[in-house]
């Protein structure tokens, strides 16, 4: 009897040894998570306030337990999610063990009332998991406002997820639209966006008209069409780079957008090869600002811009490359970039590239012309005139009677009764307000025969008249005390 009590005091602790062993929970530093999705979408379009719910795992892909430290919604008691792990609700949970090749689900619910017109247009958080020292995320992303939202319907095995927005469709000023990845008008047909329209675009996110596509944006002084990223608060204000581009693509065809506001994407307008007959894009009165890389970006393209203004870019404000024509009249092209060091100048006129076999090709830059305008900015010399090494290729510019700052030989024929490296004094650079301040260079500098030309030039972009007292002043900008 004496043995079998003793046979057993030794099976069970044998038993709790390796028991124990078992389950020693891993503190490595390199022991992580893993999740069923690292971002979740709450695409309900919400037609009143209510509350959606939805679920993600998170797996212990290992051969021990493993404890999270703490499990939380980063944005606390404001945030509009909440969570609910293992059946219990919160927004701050610490010390789950979850078991050796187990999983854990955690439900997430937001609340919204879309109607609600101070709701960011899209509301986002995180839950943070901190796993041995370890932090991950999962990321949360709801629809705070009614919208239209244009999402990726097709999603190629090698290719940017995108969406065909119907053919010859109007956007109107009902409520805003929100673009995410990849949105196409498709070729032989045209998207008409009225004045006042709200175009919010995703990170990464494009709109692009198709070879023979046309993008037509109206709108209107006073109510113009802007588009921003979709990220609302204050800080974003002003930030670059929070959206893609507009992709006026191959072949696309008798673009135009008047009075619009484009602002902190990647690149504004990308405007690419232009037709046999008509313009690439005809930009009337258009604030395009605040880009990482530039304002306006042709590939041998045909543009003609009237009384807008393009500014604050990360590299080039205006890349004018590969050749094409380009005609613009009292326009302002201003950097005065200050998030990091520019290596590039305002602008840049360019007619050749070279190819993957390293290749010299070359494209006839039939005509860049300006016209009573400003080219200016923060470093010596904001013009690049990057003319092929070929004696060949037509290379074909002209500066009449602009305001510009550069190092370069001005005396010849390719520059006429320009004002060179005289200030033109914007009101206030660091809020991009470049409309001339009284000690403005550019003031009464212009060519009194291109509102002639162009009679609606006879009004400036602010709604001043122009030649009033005198030539008119280079810019968009006519000078009004």
């Amino acid at each position: 009897m004496k043995k079998a009590i003793l046979l057993l005091l030794i099976s069970a602790a044998f038993t709790g040894f390796w028991a124990c062993k078992k389950d020693k929970l891993i503190t490595d530093t390199s022991a992580k998570l893993d999740f069923s999705t690292r971002s979740i979408l709450f695409d309900t379009v919400f037609t009143q306030v209510g509350s959606v719910t939805k679920s993600f795992k998170v797996y212990n892909r290992h051969n021990s337990p493993i404890k999270i430290s703490s499990v939380r919604l980063v944005g606390g008691t404001a945030s509009n999610f909440r969570l609910n792990v293992d059946g219990s609700p919160g927004i701050e949970f610490a010390d789950i063990r979850v078991e050796a090749n187990d999983s854990l689900f955690i439900f997430v619910e937001v609340t919204v009332d879309p109607n609600n017109q101070n709701n960011p247009i899209v509301i986002s958080d995180s839950v943070e998991f901190i796993t041995n020292n370890n932090a991950q995320f999962v990321h949360l992303e709801a629809w705070g406002q009614d919208a239209h939202f244009i999402v990726p319907t097709v999603f190629p095995s090698n290719g940017i997820p995108y969406s065909t927005i119907p053919c010859n469709a109007v956007w109107t000023n009902d409520k805003p639209y929100v673009i995410y990845g990849l949105a196409i008008i498709p070729s032989g047909c045209s998207l008409t966006i009225q004045q006042g329209c709200r175009i919010h675009l995703h990170a990464g996110a494009i709109l692009a008209a198709d070879s023979a596509g046309t993008l037509i944006v109206n709108g209107a002084q006073h109510n113009e069409v802007t588009f921003q990223g979709d990220r609302l608060e204050p800080a974003y204000a002003d930030a670059p780079g929070q959206w893609g581009f507009i992709w006026l693509s191959s072949q696309s065809v008798n673009n135009s957008v008047n009075w619009a506001i484009i602002k902190n994407g990647y690149i504004g307008l990308r405007c690419d090869s232009f037709p046999s007959s008509g313009p690439s894009v005809t930009i009337n009165n258009t604030i395009i600002k605040n880009m990482s890389a530039a304002a306006v970006y042709g590939i041998d393209a045909k543009i003609t811009g009237y009384n807008s203004v393009f500014a604050n870019c990360g590299q080039y404000v205006a890349a004018l490359t590969i050749g094409g024509e380009y005609n613009f009249f009292h326009c302002t092209f201003a950097n005065y970039w200050n998030y990091d060091t520019r290596q590039f100048p305002t602008l840049i006129l360019n007619n050749y590239y070279t190819d993957v076999n390293n290749n010299l090709q070359t494209r006839a830059l039939d005509s860049a012309n300006f016209y009573n305008c400003i080219i200016y900015g923060s470093i010596d010399d904001e013009i690049k005139l990057d003319q092929s090494t070929n004696t060949g290729p037509v290379y074909n510019y002209k500066f009449h009677y602009c305001d510009i700052k550069t190092t370069g030989n001005t005396a010849n024929t390719h520059y006429t009764s320009c004002v060179v490296n005289q200030d033109p004094a914007f009101m206030n650079v660091g809020t991009n307000d470049y409309r001339l301040g009284p000690l403005s260079n550019a003031i009464n500098k212009g060519d009194m025969q291109v509102p002639v030309w162009y009679p609606f030039l006879n009004i400036d972009l602010a709604g001043h008249p122009r030649i009033l007292d005198g030539p008119p002043d280079c810019g968009a900008y006519e000078y009004a005390p």
